[in-house]
């Protein structure tokens, strides 16, 4: 693929984004139907059961209070870099330079466990309908060419594939929520989930952390404000519907899922799932709407995996686009396709180290599943929280630091952030302390993917030099 065109330096990245489309990149990272048939039966199998919704509902509440702080802060982070950038103007260059490290892990992490979850999921769809045995990785590479294409264009066209795929997604499911709650199980329509008595019970920690898993890719919304059509109004408005939107959609689905099998029978039925006996997802879908309702979800369910990736690859594009801009990447990384108005080297650059990277899990015969999707699920999720605690951390510090220079309510500047650095410390208390459960390894296996995004931080931290500094907007 030719860069050629990208000889512009220096410039920053255009477009017309209004909230809507930020949304549709969001949450098509979060990937919603992917998340209903992996993290769903994990919260229930190994979590709290019928109490499931509650897990998401407060994972959503912690990250709606986070929200909070993040938003206010954007005018006084005027550059598309997310947490790097909210972290440099709270917390200075060197430990903005750490996080940076860690969200190019946690991404990076993420995005390789659905290319080996897609792979996967290919094959066992081709299989299903008679077709041949062919490895994974075939599947996955071919996957990658499409979003190299994608990622390499303007970032509307990325938009408008996702949106397409987003709405054909969340239209079939909001289609199963409404059946099965017309057609509940044994126990009616019932309420139990939100019964303290219920949603207590068993692990509830395991669900919220399943639960949190699912919203990875939300705070994306700041990495593409250079693109926004009015940054200052249109990335709070994406930040708040995204949680907002991902959040109801979660719960609502996850308790239909009670109410269809019932509450005292789902986490028996979660468990078979992890257990290799069946699919809840898909063998639910079968009973309320037949073998065609189940063919199309299993479809759609590919293309969640799809927006995803190609979600992911957006992200860290801009990512890699920004922090060569600030002098911490190749300056070569910082250019602008003269035609296509996208971080178009950056782009090329994130698709040969996806490459490099599968082709090396697929040499050393890693399963898709277990070994590339779990693993690499789990070292995002260290990162992503603890990305989030950080942030967090530096909105607190740069309120109070500036208090008297730019004002602010008591509630967005203050209190927020500080119960967000509460539940995030918790949130990454439930992580580490249920690690193996996410990775699916060994104890020592999971430390040592535990510890590569706190690694990261620290080689960041220490390889910090001095560069044209963020500054907060007078």
């Amino acid at each position: 693929m030719t860069t050629a065109p990208t000889r512009t330096e220096g410039r920053r990245l255009t477009g017309h984004l209004g909230p809507v489309g930020i949304v549709f990149m969001v949450v098509a990272a979060a990937a919603p139907l992917t998340v209903i048939g992996g993290n769903m039966p994990l919260a229930m199998g190994l979590g709290n059961g019928a109490g499931a919704p509650m897990g998401f509902l407060i994972a959503a509440l912690v990250l709606l209070v986070f929200s909070v702080g993040f938003v206010t802060m954007t005018p006084h982070v005027p550059e598309a870099g997310a947490f790097f950038s909210y972290v440099t103007v709270g917390l200075g260059e060197r430990m903005g330079k750490g996080i940076a490290v860690v969200a190019l892990i946690a991404y990076t992490a993420i995005q390789i466990g659905i290319y080996g979850y897609i792979g996967w999921a290919i094959n066992d769809t081709v299989i299903h309908y008679g077709g041949p045995v062919i490895p994974w990785p075939v599947y996955s590479f071919a996957v990658l060419a499409v979003v190299a294409v994608l990622g390499y264009r303007h970032i509307d066209l990325s938009a408008k594939v996702l949106g397409v795929a987003l709405a054909l997604e969340i239209g079939i499911v909001v289609v199963l929520d409404v059946v099965m709650v017309a057609n509940p199980g044994p126990a009616g329509v019932s309420l139990a989930s939100f019964d303290p008595a219920v949603f207590t019970s068993g692990t509830i920690g395991i669900a919220i952390l399943f639960a949190l898993t699912g919203f990875i890719g939300f705070e994306s919304t700041a990495v593409f404000r250079d693109e926004a059509r009015d940054p200052q109004r249109t990335i709070p408005r994406a930040t708040y519907a995204a949680v907002i939107l991902i959040g109801a959609f979660y719960a609502t689905t996850v308790w239909a899922f009670v109410v269809a099998i019932g509450p005292d029978q789902v986490g028996a039925v979660a468990q078979r799932t992890l257990d290799g006996e069946g699919n809840m997802l898909l063998d639910t879908t079968g009973d309320m709407l037949g073998t065609v309702g189940r063919d199309i979800v299993n479809v759609l369910l590919l293309t969640s995996l799809f927006a995803c990736v190609l979600s992911f690859h957006n992200v860290i594009a801009r990512y890699q686009f920004v922090l060569a801009g600030k002098g911490l990447l190749p300056a070569r990384l910082a250019k602008v396709h003269e035609r296509h108005e996208s971080p178009s080297f950056s782009s090329v650059v994130q698709t040969l180290t996806a490459t490099v990277i599968i082709a090396v899990l697929a040499l050393l015969g890693i399963d898709p599943l277990v070994g590339v999707f779990g693993s690499m699920a789990g070292v995002a999720t260290v990162g992503m929280v603890t990305l989030m605690l950080t942030t967090s951390i530096a909105v607190l510090v740069f309120f109070v630091r500036e208090r008297e220079r730019v004002g602010g309510r008591l509630w967005t500047t203050r209190v927020a952030p500080a119960i967000a650095v509460a539940g995030l410390l918790a949130s990454l208390w439930l992580v580490l302390s249920n690690f193996t459960l996410v990775t699916g390894g060994s104890a020592t296996l999971s430390t040592v993917l535990a510890a590569i995004p706190f690694v990261g931080l620290v080689i960041g931290f220490l390889a910090w030099r001095p560069s044209r500094s963020l500054s907060p907007t007078n």
